[in-house]
């Protein structure tokens, strides 16, 4: 299996790094942003929400953006997938 960079030899890598800035800390609403806050509607098409414990499938979508959410709403982390 070849090595992946994020960045060098993989174009998901910035995405995910502009998602991850855009995301980790804040809850997703179904209104507007907020400094606290990102709405769901402006979400990539391809996107999941992933709770604590939330069983998901282990297909592998390269342009599919998971967001997992920890227990208290906020974001944890993304990844592409």
């Amino acid at each position: 299996m070849p090595l992946v960079v994020p960045g060098i030899n993989s174009n998901s890598g910035d995405k995910t790094e502009e998602w991850t800035n855009k995301l980790v800390g804040k809850t997703l609403s179904d209104e507007s942003h907020t400094e606290t806050s990102f709405c769901k509607k402006d979400l990539p098409e391809r996107c999941r929400v992933i709770q604590p414990g939330q069983m998901v499938t282990k297909d592998f979508v390269p342009d599919r953006l998971n967001v997992h959410v920890k227990e208290d709403g906020t974001v944890s982390h993304v990844q592409h997938g």
